[in-house]
């Protein structure tokens, strides 16, 4: 491993920056020169990661000011969480990179592309390695910008465009409350650096429960917890790529990570039992929904995105039941089989001339051997069939669930159980049996740029579970392969994995023309999304766009054209018809006038004389 100093962490943060300005200000017009800059850009900073995977260390300097109670400081620090992170976020930014020479070869936006995917790597960069939460929030709001804009890299389809604003609003909705929780947090500690956090003594549960559950407001917006999920579905709008990249690997572990730091910082004894239980309710819910609502799912990207969703509601499950190191261990994980879905389904798109539906591929294996090969990988980890990545991972949440509350363990089981069922089903209809249309008839495999991605992910999906990886790559990890055992999480999880493959063979093997299984209420209900989108459409948004209006035209109506238009337009006529009367023509009422004006002026004058 190099020997580097510390300081180098300044390169790795500010790098993808420099680039990102620079692609995007001198490198439009030449577009490869673009990609292969931030490609090698992220060489870089991967390489930095692998040379700063053992250090530990922090450096700072005030970037603002305001008094001496108050400063907010520019810094990193390295720590087992960070570095483990960082390499994560790089190690993926790489292969994402790489896997979009291909991809995105003839994309007439291609220089765009490639500068807000160095701005994306800047920003979570800068998330994992802040010093302090201010910071961590700066760059929360860099990712966010970052994600609308490559969500909406083909803003010319409303739907892009759509989908961008909706993941843009909804994070603005959970950021909200995390700058709540920032400045409540601030006050209690009166610090913003994670090293220096200490909550005081005798502080009312009240607060500790407002500030957590503020603070964990903003992981339900990025992490896209319910019910604040529904932009990640539609953030599948955006290239294949950048779903690896933003929307399974890293951006949305960002909350996940981000509790953590703060479990750290603070101590998990100042998380009450009230927090924790909102927090894995919520966890278990969105795990719950979103694994039901990608069994009837016909895009093969959104199924993904559901499984997602799905698997970061197990994460903030283990949050929740105060498993940090469970969590993690999920994520990292998660990470590389995750990444190898989405680039897996992207190569597959890209060869069907970018049809999505998976009902209109089949036969895939037969003509894509090794992306079907890695995609299958990919999908065992994720479904965790043992001795793969997932299948540790994902017994680490259950066994610390059933130790925790077994409530949550038996949802994690059900969770496990719709898994492996929705991605069988996925497997037997896209790589199985024949072709059902022109475009599956006629894919091909990809090229070697596209490919060797794939087959690295592919290699870590497998093998990153295990001791002599995990526990390199894993901050605090206890649940490497060396400390499994035959217990209740095993077999719940074999017993779920059976039954799901068993259920999947009976619907979907032998080449179905269509979904046996839709048609129906409860079909049509999860393929719409259980119409929660319907719902925050039609009735909260309309809704509240209603009230406005309705308020909007009240105050137009009586305010501004009743009393204040109208008013002033009724005062003038008054006055004017007041003056009218005055001006009569007779002689008699003028020199009446003339004369008590005569002695109100004298009187002004002698009263104000005395």
């Amino acid at each position: 491993m190099l020997d580097i100093d510390i300081q180098y962490t300044w390169l790795l943060l500010f790098l993808p920056l420099v680039v990102a300005a620079f692609n995007w200000f001198f490198l439009t017009k030449r577009a490869n020169v673009a990609a292969l800059t931030s490609t090698f850009s992220c060489l870089v900073t991967f390489v930095l990661s692998l040379a700063l995977l053992d250090k530990t260390g922090t450096d700072a300097f005030t970037w603002l000011s305001i008094s001496s109670v108050f400063s907010i400081d520019l810094g990193f620090v390295l720590d087992p969480l960070s570095t483990r992170m960082m390499l994560v976020v790089t190690g993926i930014g790489l292969l994402v990179h790489i896997f979009s020479l291909g991809y995105m070869a003839d994309d007439k936006a291609k220089a765009r592309y490639f500068a807000c995917l160095s701005l994306f790597m800047f920003s979570m960069t800068g998330i994992v390695l802040a010093s302090n939460i201010a910071m961590t929030f700066i760059f929360w709001e860099l990712v966010g910008l970052s994600s609308y804009l490559l969500i909406g890299h083909w803003y010319t389809r409303s739907a892009a465009a759509d989908a961008a604003k909706k993941a843009f609003i909804c994070n603005r909705v959970g950021d909200f409350g995390f700058l709540i929780g920032i400045l409540t947090l601030w006050a209690l500690t009166n610090t913003l650096n994670f090293s220096l956090m200490e909550m005081p003594a005798g502080i009312s549960e009240t607060l500790l429960n407002i500030t957590v559950l503020c603070l964990f407001c903003g992981a339900v917006g990025k992490s896209a917890q319910f019910p604040l999920h529904v932009w990640l579905p539609d953030a599948m709008e955006g290239p294949t790529p950048v779903s690896a990249l933003i929307h399974a690997a890293t951006m949305v572990a960002a909350g996940v990570y981000m509790m953590v730091r703060v479990q750290l910082s603070i101590g998990v004894e100042a998380f009450p039992s009230l927090s924790c239980d909102v927090i894995a309710i919520i966890g278990a819910i969105t795990a719950i929904i979103a694994a039901f609502m990608a069994t009837q799912q016909n895009d093969i990207k959104r199924v993904l995105a559901y499984s997602t969703l799905s698997q970061l509601g197990y994460m903030v499950m283990a949050l929740g039941l105060l498993a940090g190191e469970a969590a993690m261990f999920h994520l990292f994980t998660h990470a590389w089989f995750k990444a190898l879905l989405f680039l897996g389904a992207g190569a597959i798109i890209f060869a069907c001339h970018h049809e999505q539906d998976i009902w209109k591929m089949g036969g895939i294996m037969k003509r894509m051997k090794l992306t079907s090969l890695t995609f299958i990988i990919g999908t065992m980890a994720l479904i965790a069939i043992p001795f793969t990545s997932g299948f540790f991972s994902k017994e680490a949440i259950l066994e610390a669930a059933l130790h925790k509350n077994p409530v949550f363990f038996w949802i994690g089981g059900g969770v496990a159980l719709l898994t492996t069922f929705y991605m069988m089903r996925v497997i037997f209809v896209v790589f199985f049996g024949r072709e059902r249309s022109h475009s599956a008839e006629h894919a091909r495999e990809v090229g070697g740029v596209m490919l060797i991605p794939l087959l690295i992910l592919a290699v870590l999906a497998v093998i990153s579970g295990y001791g002599f990886i995990a526990d390199r790559l894993v901050p605090f990890n206890g649940f490497a392969v060396a400390d499994f055992h035959m217990e209740m999480p095993f077999y719940v999880s074999m017993g779920a994995l059976v039954l799901g493959i068993l259920l999947a063979a009976v619907f979907y093997a032998g080449s179905p023309a269509s979904d046996k299984l839709s048609g129906n209420a409860v079909s049509r209900a999860l393929a719409n999304r259980l119409y929660i989108d319907w719902f925050y459409d039609k009735v909260l948004v309309k809704g509240v766009q209603g009230i406005l209006a309705s308020i909007i035209d009240f105050i137009d109506q009586f305010i501004i054209s009743g009393l204040i238009v109208g008013g002033l337009a009724r005062l003038t006529a008054a006055v004017g018809s007041l003056l009218r009367r005055l001006q009569s023509g007779n002689m008699a009422a003028y020199t009446v006038l003339f004369g008590v004006g005569l002695l109100l002026v004298i009187y002004f004058t002698v009263f104000y004389s005395c």
